[in-house]
């Protein structure tokens, strides 16, 4: 799949902050620079080991800061990409050092955009899911935006994303959940098959070493016909499935097996697990704030309808 750039805003002049400097957050700062989306200059992230710091700016010359709070004050977009266990006290520290026409971008899994709106008081907030692909800048974001997030904003939020690979805004924030279960979760369903097959063909007698070589082109190889091609996958896998052919004695195990049952259930139980990590979340915040009316917090805005964007080749 290739990225669309229709409606991706510019970010020439932008100053941005990644509160957060991890594996995904490094690779969004790679991807911006690697398309020159943005200049070093530009970006500062933030990381509380120095040793981190110092690892980012030789390699990528940006700006560094153990501070989140300065670092989000002169920035237009705020990128948190923190984990999970340590947003609260993160959000406490950025809470009025945002501008009113900052954006803040969160990448941090199980975290609802009213969390975030509550704790900063600041409604100009979009969340993504993007999966482990994107560390490669082939991956599948999907991502949404309160109703303040402006059109121009919203093409710098795909700009950001395009650094990763696909994106898909969807018009509600519950897909967030849905998303979470199928992309985010989708590398670890196809790593695990690969797993099964490498131990297969080892089984028949190939080496571990062209095993992983036969898999890892096999499943490559189709990824790719399939993404390229206007068929539905069962057409495809029809179209190579012949009538008593080797094939067909395959998939009649893996459906004897109940293969898509088995996938069926996984992926709602990560959905589930996805929704229960929200409320967590959401109990967590109003834990540590002794509730969102004690703060004079409100309510996580209510989501617009900006529809779908994903094009595929």
């Amino acid at each position: 799949m290739k990225q669309t750039t229709r409606n991706v805003g510019s970010l020439s002049a932008s100053p941005m902050a990644f509160v957060g400097a991890g594996v995904m957050g490094e690779a969004m700062i790679r991807g911006l620079l690697a398309r020159n989306l943005l200049p070093p200059g530009l970006i500062t992230a933030t990381h509380p080991r120095p040793e981190r710091l110092e690892t980012l700016a030789a390699q990528f010359h940006i700006q560094t800061a153990q501070d989140n709070r300065a670092a989000a004050a002169g920035a237009d977009i705020v990128v948190l990409s923190v984990k999970p266990q340590v947003l609260a006290r993160v959000l406490r520290e950025l809470r009025g050092a945002v501008g009113p026409n900052t954006t803040i971008l969160s990448v941090v899994a199980g975290v609802p955009i009213g969390v975030i709106v509550d704790a900063l008081r600041h409604p100009v907030v979009a969340r993504c899911m993007p999966n482990t692909p994107a560390q490669i800048g082939e991956g599948m974001t999907v991502w949404t935006a309160t109703p303040q997030v402006g059109s121009e904003q919203r093409g710098q939020i795909r700009a950001i994303l395009a650094a990763l690979g696909e994106q898909l805004e969807v018009q509600d924030e519950r897909y967030m959940d849905m998303a979470t279960a199928v992309s985010g979760t989708g590398p670890t369903y196809v790593f695990l098959l690969m797993e099964a097959l490498i131990d297969a063909a080892v089984h028949l007698g190939f080496s571990r070493v062209d095993a992983r070589a036969l898999v890892l082109y096999t499943v490559r190889g189709a990824a790719l016909f399939a993404g390229r091609s206007s068929l539905h996958p069962a057409e495809l896998r029809s179209l190579v499935t012949s009538p008593g052919g080797t094939s067909a004695a395959a998939i009649y195990q893996l459906e004897k097996g109940g293969m898509r049952t088995v996938v069926s259930k996984a992926v709602w139980a990560a959905f589930q697990r996805s929704v229960a990590l929200g409320r967590e979340a959401r109990a967590a915040r109003e834990t540590a704030e002794d509730g969102p009316a004690a703060e004079g917090g409100s309510p996580a805005p209510p989501m617009r309808s900006p529809g779908s964007v994903l094009t595929l080749p």
